[in-house]
């Protein structure tokens, strides 16, 4: 499975934006990374700000880049607004679904669970974080004892976040259901999704 190593505050602090979970770095320190500090002041160009709305796009839902262009590609062939569509793929990826129901604290951990088999959806197991639900699909947290209390605990820890509209939490049965396809109202995240359009169709 392959994912990002690399260094998460400096990459964060260099968007602006907390990527990967909460940073008390990022609230200390809230401006790029580098020698001159708060003062230093870069020219964006109309490349520069697209690579990085796709970057921060990208890097959030925990994506390589021939993966994210994969999902760009496949978006592209559906039908309605390009953007729209791609966040809600993005959105609907089994990690995603599990990490806004609360089963996981970051998008991270949430793709380990599902890689580790922890994670069914409609009664059978899923391992692949790139599955995508589908409105009526029903997440549950295998009844074993090592799922229930890894999903009991970051429950917990996620007891004051809410969920979103577009699903139902069943905390008790540790299952949650997808009641339809998010819009992009529904889909809280800073990105402006036609930037990173017009990066790919350079």
């Amino acid at each position: 499975m392959a994912r990002y190593t690399g260094p998460k505050t400096r990459i964060s602090r260099r968007y602006g934006v907390a990527l990967f979970g909460p940073s008390k770095a990022l609230e200390r320190k809230n401006y790029p990374p580098g020698i001159h500090g708060p003062k230093s002041r870069r020219k964006s160009s109309d490349f520069s700000m697209a690579l990085a709305e796709k970057q921060k796009l990208r890097l959030q839902y925990g994506l390589m880049e021939k993966q994210f262009r994969l999902t760009f590609e496949r978006a592209k062939k559906k039908r309605g607004v390009t953007g729209e569509t791609l966040l809600q793929m993005l959105e609907t990826r089994i990690d995603n679904v599990v990490f806004r129901a609360g089963f996981a604290t970051t998008r991270r951990g949430a793709r380990q669970m599902v890689s580790h088999g922890h994670i069914k959806v409609n009664g059978r197991k899923v391992s692949s974080s790139s599955y995508n639900i589908r409105q009526g699909d029903v997440i549950e947290v295998k009844s074993t004892p090592v799922s229930r209390q890894l999903a009991h605990r970051n429950l917990e820890t996620n007891a004051i976040a809410q969920a979103p509209d577009w699903v139902t939490v069943d905390k008790e049965n540790y299952k949650a259901t997808v009641n339809r396809v998010p819009s992009r109202e529904d889909i809280q995240i800073n990105i402006n999704e036609q930037l990173v359009v017009e990066f790919y169709s350079r």
